[in-house]
């Protein structure tokens, strides 16, 4: 098949005199214009091959330059049907004040503002002054007061700290939101401002005071840390020192636990600190210091609208904890808890057997001590862990553990709530895991205690007190 000849497309006026013409023509019939020597009009625009230099035709025909429309400029509605705002955009920001950019200057003419037409391009900061006092440095486009626009919850992050902006500064002592860095932030720990939660404290806490440290985590699997420690120092009435560690655990199924094991920690502390110095014995200053720890316990049940507040969706049921404390005063090494939280002991010579220092208040430790299971057995079943004994208004019937001991050589006591102590439950094998070298770097001595338990899953809190015992005595035993 033959192809067809592209047909000319027909003229409509004559190139010369704009005359009309009419089809078939050859010559213009008012001025005679020869229509045969008018090339034809291509039919589509040909392909540019890529990287080819065009000059576009402008829109208008005029040969001038084009106009560049920017929002604000074009008429509309807003989704409520009111008219949109014909305000100048405000560019504020580091890149308004550089020298304007060709299309800038071309587009000047056609901008709604302060400038002129054919008026140079406004900086940022006349780009303020014209919308008016008061306006603030990195407020997106179209957001003046009054514009109508919606104003974003927080001002862009990275324009919040520009040395050019106007924000408020923040009250002394203020927290700002991590995420928009303007917002104050709640009792509750979320921004004011934008709403975002921000990170607990006490996610990850440390403290080194002397020859004692103490390291907690919220571990991997919780959303928050529910334990809590506290680390201190003394003397006694002859002025020889007496070094306190106390570790915390909260219930998890009870209400508020964080605030539980935290009242607790320095309830018990603050005891201590007042006891010893007064010349009572330290095993009766750890007892009494649990007791002091239960009541401070007890007072948050009294709050049941604070608790509300806390946590609306978790089960109302008594604040509770578990406590495991050690003191080392002179020639004696006292040990108090309740709970499964425990201590053990292990000797710089590693050479000497290490031990466990406190029995659990569990399900667990009490088949066994009953004779009516093995330990591997109790330990074994889903129910090894329920704790027997706790701090709390509603726990059965308090009865705080004290021992004292008088090691016959150096050592470390390692005070730990369970999410260190699962991980490494036997005492050789927490003997292994701590660093040799504990007695000398306590802080590094918790810190790689805590990261077995992150290595091995962190599926709990962990918390861990490292004190060591340095001096030695002869003839160990137990009271």
């Amino acid at each position: 098949m033959t192809p067809q000849m592209p047909q000319q497309a027909a003229r409509s006026k004559c190139p010369g005199c704009e005359e009309p013409l009419e089809s078939g023509d050859l010559f213009c019939g008012a001025c005679g214009y020869d229509l045969s020597v008018v090339p034809e009009p291509p039919g589509d625009r040909p392909t540019v091959a890529m990287g080819t230099q065009v000059d576009w035709p402008e829109a208008d025909g005029s040969g001038r330059p084009g106009t560049s429309q920017r929002p604000g400029e074009v008429p509309g509605t807003d989704s409520g049907g009111r008219e949109l705002p014909g305000a100048a955009v405000r560019f504020d920001g580091p890149a308004a004040a550089a020298a304007p950019s060709p299309a800038q200057e071309a587009g000047a003419a056609a901008r709604v503002g302060p400038g002129a037409p054919g008026a140079p391009e406004a900086t940022g900061s006349e780009a303020r002054q014209a919308a008016g006092p008061g306006s603030a440095s990195g407020s997106a486009p179209g957001s003046a007061p009054g514009s109508g626009d919606f104003e974003p919850a927080a001002p862009d992050p990275r324009a919040a700290g520009h040395s050019g902006g106007h924000a408020a500064a923040p009250p002394p002592g203020a927290k700002l939101c991590v995420a928009c860095r303007a917002g104050h932030v709640d009792p509750d720990g979320y921004c004011e401002n934008c709403g975002h939660a921000q990170p607990r404290e006490r996610d990850h806490m440390e403290q080194e005071l002397g020859s004692v440290a103490a390291v907690s985590d919220r571990g991997l699997r919780h959303h928050r840390n529910e334990d809590s420690f506290a680390v201190s120092s003394t003397a006694l009435p002859d002025g020889s020192p007496a070094v306190i560690a106390i570790v915390c655990d909260g219930v998890s199924s009870a209400t508020r636990p964080d605030d539980a094991s935290s009242a607790a920690a320095s309830s018990a502390n603050e005891h201590l600190l007042e006891s010893l110095p007064r010349g009572t014995h330290p095993q009766q200053a750890m007892h009494d210091a649990i007791l002091a720890a239960a009541s401070a316990v007890n007072s948050l049940a009294a709050e049941p609208g604070a608790a509300m507040e806390h946590d609306p969706h978790r089960h109302q049921n008594a604040p509770a904890c578990t406590l495991v404390g050690a003191v080392a005063a002179g020639d004696l090494l006292v040990v108090g808890w309740v709970g499964d939280s425990r201590a053990y002991w292990v000797p710089d010579d590693r050479g000497g057997p290490p031990a466990r220092l406190t029995e659990d208040d569990s399900w667990a430790a009490q088949m066994v001590s009953a004779g009516l299971m093995s330990e591997a057995e109790a330990y074994a079943d889903e129910r090894a862990h329920a704790i027997t004994g706790w701090l709390g208004a509603d726990a059965y019937e308090l009865e705080p553990h004290t021992a004292s001991f008088k090691p016959d050589r150096p050592g470390v006591v390692v005070v730990c709530t369970d999410g260190l102590w699962n991980y490494a439950e036997a005492p050789e094998d927490m003997a292994q895991v701590l660093p040799a070298d504990a007695a000398g770097r306590p802080l590094h001595g918790a810190q790689v205690l805590v990261g077995h338990a992150l290595d091995g899953g962190g599926h709990d809190n962990v918390t861990v007190a490292v004190l060591p015992f340095a001096v030695p005595r002869q003839g160990a035993g137990s009271a």
